[in-house]
């Protein structure tokens, strides 16, 4: 069986670019998400538990798998010791191939090296940022709207009105917004 998997880390991104090239493939059963590549995957493992020897997983990309060499690596051992071929397609990979193997190995590197960079490059800007005397992130303490809600839910929670009550009157989404202006101070 041929399995597809695309995925793109943010939630304003699309996979538009990797739908194109995946149909091209013609897989048997295609996986998506939105996810960091850092962070635990649902369709990823859902792929991975029903792979069997013989299947074939087709990526767009070598990095939409993973960000590290050695995790990356380590999922090709995965696949030959469960004879899985993997192939990517913008980078012509394909582990059936001795030339695969190889440049498989290297994009491993590459990939890892690339995310590598960016974290570097983003921690510089920030520092830069920093000694500019910008310092990023929401501003502390709450928007002149915020502290008249908050005012007016601690006085109706100090009155005993039902919580359910409070959000129904400001207009407030979650408990959680509740406690956090009642524990305000």
């Amino acid at each position: 069986m041929v399995f597809g998997y695309k995925r793109v880390s943010k939630k304003d991104q699309n996979l538009h670019l990797q739908d194109d090239a995946l149909n091209k493939y013609e897989c048997d059963k295609l996986f998506f998400e939105k996810e960091s590549g850092v962070k635990y995957r649902k369709e990823w493992e859902a792929l991975y538990t029903q792979l069997r020897a013989g299947d074939t997983v087709v990526v767009w990309k070598i990095d939409r798998l993973g960000r590290t060499a050695w995790e990356l690596i380590k999922l090709m051992t995965e696949f030959k010791e469960k004879d899985i071929r993997f192939i990517s397609i913008s980078e012509g990979i394909d582990t059936a191939t001795p030339m695969g193997k190889i440049w498989f190995s290297l994009n491993a590197i590459l990939a890892e090296n690339e995310r590598t960079i960016q974290i570097e490059r983003t921690m510089a800007g920030l520092k830069a940022a920093k000694e500019r005397g910008r310092v990023g992130g929401r501003p502390k303490g709450l928007t002149q709207e915020a502290e008249i809600k908050m005012k007016a839910v601690k006085k109706l929670y100090a009155a005993k009105v039902p919580i359910a009550d409070i959000r129904k009157t400001l207009d407030i989404k979650s408990n959680t917004t509740i406690y956090k202006y009642v524990n305000y101070k």
